[in-house]
């Protein structure tokens, strides 16, 4: 299965008999599957259906979804609240001479609310049954488009990650190269501890601090976190390969890349291991950051 973003947008629209039927859907990246409808007064009983319906097609994802349905044919026409219209004229012109206001317009006075109205139409149960299935059948078709967008985005977003995942590898391969870690120069290092030691206080058994520097010189080694930091490489690609809905298993894995750079910091006795340190930390944070809008 291919990576699927959580962020998408989608509008779907079908004309049926007399009526037109739209979708638009938002989709922003979440922790689960949260879906906020915007329905037309009568359509209330799809909401449990249309649910099922999302969860047909995505995981995780916040979700916006208006429905719009409006007539084609047969609409009810607009009807004047004459009584009303004229009360409000009258009101308008004593108020014009009162005070020497402008004088009002039609179109001023027909933007109240009261005077220009629309009769509802009553829809039988049996008709508003077939507008609901109308509903469903554009909401499934729009989901369908809107999954197609987001393994569009899902597809790109995959090719940032396994650039940012092949940085990381980059940097262990540079951290076990790394000139500080060759055996010549932590012998050299242990050298000069010793001998400092032994000149502030020759008193100091020189065997026993040979083993003390020995055994730092083993808490120092950083191959360990190199192993560990391989493994997740190789683990992020098989998910990334995988791509069914594995945005919180990449998203513990930063984690994991994350404690092992910081390990890698804390362990480092020599500046360049220091810097890979730093510059790995900023790499996973990037990786983090773009896995936060996977599915």
């Amino acid at each position: 299965m291919s990576l699927q973003s959580m962020t998408g947008f989608a509008r779907h629209l079908r004309t049926f008999p007399g009526v037109q039927i739209s979708w638009e859907i938002k989709s922003v990246n979440g922790k689960g599957l949260d879906i906020r409808f915007r329905l037309p007064s009568g359509f209330e009983a799809i909401d449990q259906k249309a649910r099922a319906l999302f969860g047909q097609h995505f995981k995780r994802g916040n979700f916006q979804a208006a429905l719009t349905v409006d007539k084609t044919e047969g609409a009810a026409k607009p009807v004047v609240n004459r009584p009303l219209l004229e009360e409000l004229a009258s009101i308008a012109g004593r108020l014009r001479d009162e005070f020497n206001l402008a004088p009002s317009t039609p179109e001023g006075l027909m933007a109240l609310r009261g005077v220009l109205e629309v009769p509802q139409d009553i829809i039988m149960p049996e008709a508003q049954s077939q507008l609901d299935d109308s509903a469903l059948a554009v909401l499934e078709e729009t989901l369908v488009q809107l999954a197609q967008n987001r393994r569009a985005e899902g597809s790109a977003l995959g090719e940032i990650l396994k650039r940012q995942v092949s940085s990381i590898e980059d940097l262990v391969e540079k951290a076990k190269r790394d000139p500080s870690r060759s055996l010549e120069a932590v012998k050299s290092r242990l050298t000069a501890q010793v001998a400092l030691l032994l000149d502030a206080a020759p008193a100091l058994d020189e065997a026993r601090l040979h083993m003390e520097a020995a055994f730092l010189a083993t808490k120092a080694d950083i191959q360990e976190e190199l192993d560990r930091l391989e493994m997740h490489i190789a683990s992020a690609r098989l998910l990334l390969a995988d791509g069914n809905s594995v945005g919180r298993k990449l998203d513990f894995l930063t984690q994991e890349f994350n404690r092992e750079a910081n390990t890698l910091c804390s362990k480092a006795n020599a500046a360049s291991i220091t810097t890979i340190g730093l510059d790995l930390k900023a790499v996973v944070d990037q990786l983090r950051e773009q896995i936060q809008n996977l599915e």
